[in-house]
Parts: C-alpha cells; structure tokens; sequence
C-alpha cells in the first residue's frame, strides 16, 4: 500500500485548518510548507482552487460567524488555525476564538484591516506616525480641508484596500480633491460600502522599509527586513524593488523594530505574522522610525520565497509552526547573502498579451526565479486602480549592489504586451 504524501489526506502530523481565500498567491507555498512538516490540512476556502486534491469546507469570508458555525461543525479538531492571506483573517480569528485556540482577537484583525483604525489606536498609544485627518464624509471640501490640515505634500488613502491600492499623493488642494474622487470610483469597484471614510496623511520623505515578524503573546520576533531604494514619491507608490539586509545603521534598525512592536501592541494584536511598513523621517537632524501601515500577515505576493531561514525552512512554515505553539528560530538582521526581489508593476491598462524576454532574464547571474502571476488574456490595470502586480523577480548574491544590478537587469529584458 501507497503511503500518503506527507501534509496530505491520512497524515500522522498534526492537523491544521488552512484558510485559504480565492484570490491568492499564497496558497502554493502553505501547501508545500504543511508537505515538508508533515501536516494533515483541512482547508477552508470561498473559491475553486488547485489544492492538491483536498476536500474543501466552502466558506464565506463576508459572514465569518455563519461561516465558522460550519467550519467548526465539519472540521474535526485542529490544532491550529492558519489565514494564508488577509481576506481570511477575520474568518481565523472567530473559528480559533469557537475552538479555543490562540489567535489574534477579532478586533485586533479589524484594527488592522482599517487605516484610519489603525491612526486613532496609534496616536492614543503615542506611536510615531504621520499627521492624518479622517474625512468621514469625503466630499471636495471635506478632503480640501483635510488636506490643508495635514499640510502639503499629502497622500490620499481608501482606509479598507491594501497591497498599494487606492493611495494617491497630492501636491495641492486640486490634486487631493482630484485624487479623492479617484478613490471614490476605486471603492466603488472594488464594492466598498458607500460613503467609506477617506484618510488624508502628510507625506513623509526618506527610507522606506518593511519589517515582518511573528508574535508570541505580544513579543515581535523578527523574520525579515526589507529596504525600497526605489520607493516612489508619488502620485502612485506600487513596490518594485525590495532589498535585504537593510541599509540602516543598528540604532536606528532596532528602533524601528521596536516601533513596530509598539505599533502591533497597540492595536491589540497579540499572535501570528504581522506585516509593517514604515518610513525613516530625517527631519530635524535625528534619524526617526515612524509608521506608515500594519497588517496583520506576513509579506505579500511571492515575496517571501526569497527569504532563507535555519535548517532550510521557508517563512511559510514559520508560520505554521508559530501557529502550532512551536518557537521562532532566533533569526539574523544581516544574512550571509544578500537578496531581493523585483515587484513587477502593471505598466498601463487593457488586456494582458504576453511577457516576452523570461529566458534572457532569468539567465541573468544571481537571478533565483522568475514567476509572471497574471496569465495571458486577462484584463489588467495599474496600480492604483488595480490591485495585483504581473509577477516577482527574485535575486540573490554576494552584496546587495549584485543583487540591484541583478534584478534590475532582470526587469530590462522584459517586454510586457498589452493591448
């Protein structure tokens, strides 16, 4: 008789509930991890996915106290509870709150999916972040007055959309009213409530960075840091290029990290990956760690794929053993190798024909992989009206220079065709 695959069907590992939404670029990389620790899955999902053959318990992320009603009926016991993206998380926290499993509480994960919540929790916490003013009715003069208080340049956000989505800058009054009403249009494809707030913030100049980590009842354990060199300044602001080790010297890393430990805490979020971006604000001579954005994940995309951790372990399975109660391996600021990767961004809109030049650019020294996400004949649109990215470059090598030459040479061989 066949053994049954490590992670599948019949597994000796322990069991854990997957969460895995339809749209995702997850999902691959939980089911290898659960494989390489022996896990038994029991997944839950609100799409048709490619998931090994698995039976799926069909959810809906929108109702997550009926649906965890049913999970909770059919799942069996578990022994943890695991969202692989955003759109699952408030469906985790209440079927581990039914099952009395460690998570994150569900207002925490609101706190988190929502800017302007996240604003009001940080300033009554003291967490350095930028001006902001909430427009709760965002009409012209509501947003023009916004953003007079905050001061100009300012940025624009919808409070509910991620991964860059709905973000706009704006140099003048016009320009934040322009921008809003192209948020309001963006909210209203995307299918957001009518009359969603809009969140008006200062901009802030310097370093961006992302910092992901995995909490134990509060205490931020590190995985990696990331640095944008190429983080633009508006009037869009989609990831390209995302570099590790940070350039950063080891004060001001450490006060970042515990900035965002602040920021985590002060939202309520107390277990599983989190995601923060922040920005390093030199004004007035003194380097200072101040937060942008929090989610309560780990990195977005494909990014993590880049990332290599003690004994050959992926972020993904990280994740799952935190989830599991296991400890986080103690994990180093300043890898051996240097590593990145290259967000590629939707150039214009219209229909998606082919990416030409994959082989010349993943020939190219210290290029890892190479994934194009989008398949040809679908519909796509930039950022930030859309709310994907065509694909992920991945580089590794010697410095962090060969990684940029790398990875930017990568993305030079590349034709996008779109009609």
């Amino acid at each position: 008789m066949t053994s049954p695959a490590p992670g599948g069907p019949g597994s000796a590992g322990p069991r854990v509930l997957l969460l895995v939404p339809a749209r995702t670029y997850r999902a691959a990389d939980f089911l290898l991890a659960a494989a390489r620790m022996g896990l038994e899955l029991v997944i839950g999902s609100d799409g048709a996915l490619p998931l090994g053959g698995r039976q799926v318990i069909s959810v809906n992320p929108a109702d997550p106290d009926g649906s965890a009603s049913l999970v909770t009926a059919r799942c069996g016991p578990v022994a943890a509870v695991v969202a692989a993206d955003a759109p699952m998380l408030d469906l985790a926290a209440a079927v581990a709150a039914r099952l009395g499993l460690p998570h994150n509480p569900a207002e925490a994960v609101r706190n988190a999916a929502d800017k302007a919540r996240q604003r009001q929790r940080w300033a009554a916490a003291g967490v350095p972040q930028p001006r902001f003013e909430i427009v709760p009715a965002a009409t012209d003069d509501a947003v023009q007055q916004a953003a007079r208080a905050v001061g100009f340049p300012c940025v624009v956000k919808a409070v509910s959309l991620s991964a860059s989505q709905g973000i706009l800058g704006a140099d003048d009054p016009a320009a934040a009213r322009s921008a809003a009403r192209r948020i309001r249009n963006i909210l209203a494809a995307a299918r957001r409530p009518e009359g969603e707030p809009l969140l008006i913030e200062e901009y802030l100049p310097g370093l961006e960075l992302s910092i992901d980590g995995l909490l134990d009842d509060g205490r931020l354990a590190v995985t990696a840091i990331f640095d944008k060199p190429a983080a633009p300044d508006g009037p869009t602001f989609e990831e390209t290029l995302l570099l590790t080790p940070p350039l950063l010297p080891g004060p001001v890393l450490n006060a970042a990290i515990a900035t965002a430990g602040q920021a985590a805490r002060a939202l309520g979020l107390t277990s599983g990956p989190v995601h923060a971006e922040l920005r390093i604000d030199h004004r007035g001579g003194q380097a200072r760690p101040v937060m942008l954005e929090l989610a309560a994940r780990s990195i977005g995309g494909l990014c993590s794929r880049v990332l290599r951790f003690p004994g050959g372990k992926t972020l993904e399975e990280l994740i799952l053993a935190s989830a599991l109660g296991q400890p986080v391996p103690a994990i180093s600021h300043h890898p051996a190798r240097a590593a990145g990767v290259f967000m590629l961004p939707v150039p214009r809109p219209g229909v998606l024909c082919a990416v030409d030049g994959r082989d010349k650019a993943a020939a190219v020294p210290g290029i890892t992989g190479l994934t194009i996400t989008i398949p040809a004949g679908q519909r796509v649109r930039p950022l930030p009206d859309g709310d994907q990215y065509l694909g992920f470059i991945f580089a590794e090598a010697g410095t962090r220079h060969e990684v940029e030459q790398a990875l930017t040479a990568a993305r030079d061989q590349l034709r996008v065709i779109i009609q």
